[in-house]
């Protein structure tokens, strides 16, 4: 008999793909208005994202799951961010890379940033990516019923 599922559980991979999709859609609109009202105090709390992001913060399925598998339990948290803060500028410079090239820009443009790479990635954001990444593990572990 099989186990019934938990209350968030998704099993299927095109369902988690999706649930990837729509939580990194939300935490950009979330981060970039809160980035926009630091920056310049604007109470409007404007966001923005791209349709494109979407199949990129899916992306986490294929990459992040296994990642997070192999370094459960087994890692540290510190380096297990690291890891993942290096994961994250790779899919974040290669898909901007390729949007750049296919599209003529990409979603993002960090060029006036101090600490960037080609206007693709910022490294001041490592941080972010490393907590983002552990924030993500209990979210996995939810989509995937494995705790």
């Amino acid at each position: 008999m099989e186990r019934p599922l938990s209350r968030f559980e998704v099993p299927s991979r095109t369902g988690r793909f999706v649930a990837y999709g729509l939580f990194g859609w939300c935490a950009e609109v979330l981060f970039s208005g809160l980035h926009d009202f630091a920056r310049a105090r604007d109470l409007r709390l404007p966001s923005r994202t791209s349709l494109w992001m979407f199949p990129i913060y899916g992306m986490l399925l294929p990459m992040f799951e296994p990642l997070h598998d192999a370094m459960r339990d087994r890692v540290p948290a510190p380096l297990r961010g690291a890891v993942y803060a290096a994961g994250f500028f790779g899919v974040e410079y290669t898909t901007g890379w390729l949007l750049r090239t296919a599209i003529g820009q990409a979603p993002w443009d960090y060029s006036y940033a101090r600490r960037q790479l080609h206007g693709l990635i910022r490294f001041d954001y490592a941080p972010l990516w490393g907590l983002a990444g552990l924030a993500l593990e209990p979210v996995h572990d939810v989509l995937t019923g494995r705790r």
